[in-house]
């Protein structure tokens, strides 16, 4: 299914001037599984920059689809946004990148959505945010909201990457065996009993700091290896070193 939803989902970029951010807007693209790609007269493409910036995501760059108006490249879409950071005396509903994702998360699952970019220089004209349907903002210093076109779209691109899966992870983290009680009682005597012998436990009167020590440990949810590790070094701290003669 959420493969699904990202093959409804495209970027579009308007007359994009330089080169470099078309490659690494394919590589912000795919690295949050994306890969529909539109542009809209880019000054120059196909492009070496481009291909270059984009390392292993050329792919995106060699099905883009080059169109001469923004028309012709969200004609079959029934929901734009537009990604704006500027304020505008008459426009749409503006709504946050996450919350303009989450639309587009739940449009997507049957129908096409474009996410909308304008000029390096100066955003969205005013016409092009005409044809949105909502206008989506990033959050930002208010003394300093310019952000960088590949940058704008990696992070919208990422919005939607959480909305979509939900924030799980791109892998399987590793299985862990955590200590069983048995397990760590046994290291709990054995810390106390090392403590005591290099005497950093009162033997007459052990039970305060050697609570808190448990507590501490208690905290951490000891693995087995670990608890095995911890003691090995406990049993290595009161064997008498051997010499290394030279």
């Amino acid at each position: 299914m959420s493969q699904f939803i990202f093959n409804n989902i495209r970027v579009v970029l308007c007359q994009t001037s330089h080169p470099g951010n078309i490659g690494s807007t394919a590589r912000a693209m795919k690295t949050m599984g994306l890969h529909r790609l539109y542009l809209v007269r880019p000054k120059h493409f196909p492009d070496g920059e481009a291909k270059s910036l984009a390392v292993n995501a050329a792919d995106v760059l060699d099905t883009a689809v080059v169109t001469s108006t923004l028309e012709e490249a969200i004609t079959d879409c029934q929901f734009v946004i537009g990604v704006s950071g500027k304020e505008r005396a008459l426009s749409q509903q503006v709504l946050t990148v996450r919350e303009a994702a989450s639309e587009a998360h739940q449009i997507g699952i049957n129908q096409q959505v474009a996410l909308l970019f304008g000029t390096e220089m100066s955003g969205l004209s005013n016409a092009e945010a005409d044809l949105c349907h909502v206008l989506a903002t990033i959050p930002a210093n208010p003394e300093y909201t310019s952000l960088n076109l590949a940058q704008a779209v990696q992070i919208m691109c990422y919005e939607l990457r959480m909305s979509i899966t939900e924030g799980k992870l791109h892998y399987d983290e590793k299985a862990t065996t955590l200590a069983t009680q048995e397990e760590l009682e046994l290291f709990y005597a054995h810390l106390q009993e090392t403590l005591t012998h290099i005497g950093y436990i009162n033997p007459n009167a052990p039970k305060k700091l050697f609570e808190r020590l448990r507590r501490l440990y208690g905290r951490t949810r000891l693995e087995k290896e670990e608890v095995n590790l911890l003691r090995g070094i406990l049993t290595l701290s009161v064997t008498p070193k051997k010499h290394t003669r030279y």
